[in-house]
């Protein structure tokens, strides 16, 4: 009997709700181990995850027995719970509706890795506003301001 095979590659972006800077350096590491625990349990592969104060950034290989939205559910779901439980940040934490993916191709996954790895870097030049906006206009996505994350006001309006 025949089986299914293939990889998809996707450059996943949420936040946590209102874009509160809720991610602490303090926990982010151990946060990150956790998310990535969640995809592999889900027999994926992490090819690269940080989190930001204010969004995630996850490079993910997914198997072609489960859906990209399920798999992104499932995360923000489980990680909430487990924020949550640690009480890593005052009043009940939640992730913001919604979240961006972008598919890459196996040759520019190094490429993409490198770039999740350096956030930290990479924002001491560029918001997040900028850095999403440039990403959704370099990959052609088609996008209705009001349905993107909510912006935190120190960011310039466009």
């Amino acid at each position: 009997m025949a089986g299914t095979f293939g990889q998809f590659y996707a450059h996943i972006v949420f936040t946590p709700q209102y874009r509160a800077n809720v991610i602490r350096e303090s926990f982010r590491e151990e946060l990150q181990m956790y998310m990535t625990g969640i995809i592999q349990g889900k027999k994926h592969k992490v090819i690269a995850i940080y989190c930001m104060p204010d969004h995630v950034h996850v490079l993910v290989g997914l198997k072609p027995y489960m859906a990209l939205s399920d798999l992104v559910q499932v995360l923000k779901k489980e990680s909430t719970n487990f924020i949550n439980d640690k009480k890593w940040v005052a009043g009940k934490f939640n992730w913001q509706e919604g979240y961006g993916y972008f598919s890459h191709s196996h040759s520019e996954l190094d490429k993409v890795a490198n770039y999740i790895r350096n956030q930290k870097e990479h924002h001491r030049k560029k918001s997040f506003r900028e850095e999403y906006l440039e990403i959704l206009k370099r990959c052609e996505v088609d996008y209705k301001e009001e349905y993107l994350f909510e912006w935190i006001s120190d960011e310039p309006e466009e």
